[in-house]
């Protein structure tokens, strides 16, 4: 039997329910072994951190990625309630980020792989493209008491094939957008309560996916880009009586944004506000309630903001929030949040192997980049666990003075607590110890644990 700490079993046993009872053994050696492993995250490296060298039975564990019957959007749903009751307050909002991310990968085998931009690689001057698949991740973006700044954690993450392979199956490709408005669609039915804030960069700012989350019977508010030259209007007048045929949609037509850009009458107004880094940075901003109409499509009422740098170090951009009520300030602190997203790809390629696995059928491939993907929330939770109200310990040195821990601290952190367990529960006979130094010991277990 695994022997694991107590916070951690605390952690993971919600999940338990999904699988069944020796698929579940299986999936928890696979987990905790791809906590364990540095380098890739193969069924066999897991295998090998974990003293099963030796198993003869190890399809097993590929089975439980490639055969067995599980339900990754149920363990979704458990991973979200648990991030929820451990980082939300109930009374407040749920703010979610929602992006895509490009996954490495080539193979005749791999059928649902595309050719992309690299968004790694690529730059605003310089185009490099890419195979692989394309996944999009949603993230609770919550600040972290013990990282002291906030952190984007993935609990849903779902496949998007390329055009090709819709093809060749002659079936209706679905976009981005179509991806994005059923995840969303998910989330607010596993949530029918809470307030949902969901912010996202411009290829979400599509009216059809905006409408649908306004006309919810719980509206879900959506923070985005917007663009220059949307073509926006003031709210319809009020209908006088007497009046006959279809209400207005919208009133006069607004200058264009681009326009008010250069207007010397735009009226900008100097606030502060909470920027990348979880530093105040001082901008300028404009803002006013207007309908974002496009004939054939449904008009949304949104409230625009342009937000500028007295500086000029960075270049005027506009945002939009679908509801018209939220102050101009706190749309741009939630925009500024989906920078997260990218530093959580970041970590989960360099810490937790995303890219290094080498599945080949269809349902393993499905099953672990999201698995990975939850594993960087996991580690939040067990974290949680074993600290409580104290402090993560910082790996400082004398020519690094470093602040707030990292995401590599707190692997690390959750790895030694894991190699104790272990060590403790391999112990052997006097006549099998061999003593060493305290110090050494810890800088051995150190040294492990901070591995990629």
């Amino acid at each position: 039997m695994l022997s694991l700490p107590d916070e951690m079993i605390a952690v993971l046993r919600p999940f338990a329910p999904v699988f069944r009872r020796r698929v579940w053994e299986r999936a928890l050696v696979l987990v905790v072994g791809a906590l364990l492993v540095p380098g890739q995250r193969t069924v066999a490296s897991i295998l090998r951190v974990m003293g099963l060298s030796h198993e003869r039975h190890f399809q097993n564990y590929h089975r439980v990625l490639n055969r067995d019957q599980w339900a990754s959007r149920a363990l979704s749903q458990i991973l979200l309630r648990r991030l929820l009751d451990a980082f939300v307050p109930p009374t407040t909002p749920v703010v979610v980020g929602i992006d895509e991310h490009i996954e490495r990968r080539r193979g005749a085998k791999i059928a649902a792989k595309g050719i992309y931009r690299d968004p790694v690689r690529s730059s605003k001057a310089f185009f490099v493209k890419t195979s692989g698949l394309r996944w999009i991740s949603m993230q609770l973006l919550v600040p972290i008491p013990w990282a002291r700044r906030t952190w984007a954690l993935p609990f849903f993450t779902v496949l998007a094939p390329s055009e090709r392979y819709h093809q060749q199956r002659k079936r209706r490709h679905k976009t981005i957008t179509d991806w994005g408005r059923q995840m969303i669609l998910q989330v607010r039915r596993w949530l029918p309560a809470r307030a949902l804030v969901v912010v996202a960069d411009n290829a979400y700012s599509v009216l059809e996916l905006l409408a649908r989350c306004v006309r919810l019977p719980r509206p879900v508010t959506v923070v985005t880009r917007l663009r220059l030259d949307a073509a926006l209007y003031d709210p319809a007048p009020p209908r006088r009586a007497g009046i006959r045929g279809r209400p207005r949609l919208k009133g006069k037509r607004q200058s264009p944004l681009a326009q008010r850009i250069t207007d010397p009458q735009t009226l900008w107004e100097a606030v502060t506000v909470r920027w990348y880094g979880g530093t105040e940075r001082a901008i300028e901003i404009a803002t006013d309630v207007a309908v974002w109409y496009h004939g054939g499509l449904p008009p949304v009422t949104l409230r625009w903001v342009l937000m500028r740098d007295p500086e000029k170090h960075f270049e005027t951009q506009a945002l939009l929030c679908t509801d018209p009520t939220v102050a101009a300030p706190q749309i741009v602190e939630w925009f500024v949040l989906r920078w997260q997203l990218e530093v959580t790809f970041h970590e989960v390629r360099t810490h937790l192997g995303v890219e290094t696995q080498r599945q080949w059928s269809d349902g393993a491939i499905l099953r672990t980049t999201p698995a990975l993907f939850g594993l960087f929330a996991v580690v939040a939770l067990v974290t949680q666990q074993l600290l409580g109200d104290d402090a993560l310990p910082v790996h400082r040195s004398a020519w690094y003075p470093k602040g707030a821990p990292t995401f590599a601290e707190t692997l690390a952190f959750v790895r030694q607590h894991l190699w104790q367990a272990r060590i403790s529960a391999l112990s052997l006979g006097e006549s099998d110890m061999v003593e060493i130094p305290r110090v050494l010991y810890e800088h051995l277990t150190s040294t492990l644990a901070c591995a990629a």
